[in-house]
């Protein structure tokens, strides 16, 4: 009885062992790649243009708004009751659409970052399995933000993801 479970034991140690040496992790820094990447510039002036254009769009929708209600207060005095409560129905809708507007703005912006940046991070992505799989790693893990208290630098791919694209190594 005792010597099969030692037995047992050595052979589940021996094959633990196999599947551990058979594993080899590699990290990765994506942000590093992203931000040197030569598009990023094209997105970021892309993103820029897009808010600078939205902005345009809502000082429209503030002057019309301000040029409606100057001439709404300027003529009430001669408006029916009727007319009134159309001028200010209209004031109202303008109002809420500037209101919504400001509100939607940064979340567009967003949108249209994401959109941009999705092409460049399926990029990095494909170039990070081209270079896992010629190093034979099994996994490799991102090191953006405060993931790992320590991680061997020998296991960084980083650097031949980005010579791989064509980033110049510093």
């Amino acid at each position: 009885m005792n010597i099969k479970y030692i037995s047992l034991s050595i052979a589940f140690m021996l094959f633990t062992i196999s599947i551990i040496a058979q594993s080899k992790v590699g990290t990765v820094n994506v942000n590093e790649i992203l931000s040197e990447l030569p598009e990023l510039a094209t997105v970021n002036t892309t993103v820029i243009t897009y808010n600078s254009g939205l902005e345009k769009t809502l000082n429209k929708k503030i002057t019309v708004y301000k040029t409606k209600l100057a001439a709404f207060k300027k003529n009430a005095a001669t408006y029916s009751d009727v007319m009134k409560k159309t001028m200010g129905e209209e004031l109202y809708d303008l109002e809420n659409d500037i209101k919504s507007f400001q509100q939607n703005g940064s979340q567009l912006t967003q949108l249209k970052q994401d959109d941009l940046l999705r092409p460049l991070y399926k990029k990095i992505s494909d170039m990070i399995a081209i270079v896992a799989k010629e190093k034979n790693y099994t996994q490799i893990l991102t090191i953006d933000g405060n993931e790992f208290a320590y991680a061997d630098e020998k296991f960084d791919i980083t650097a031949t993801v980005k010579l791989k694209l064509g980033i110049p190594a510093k």
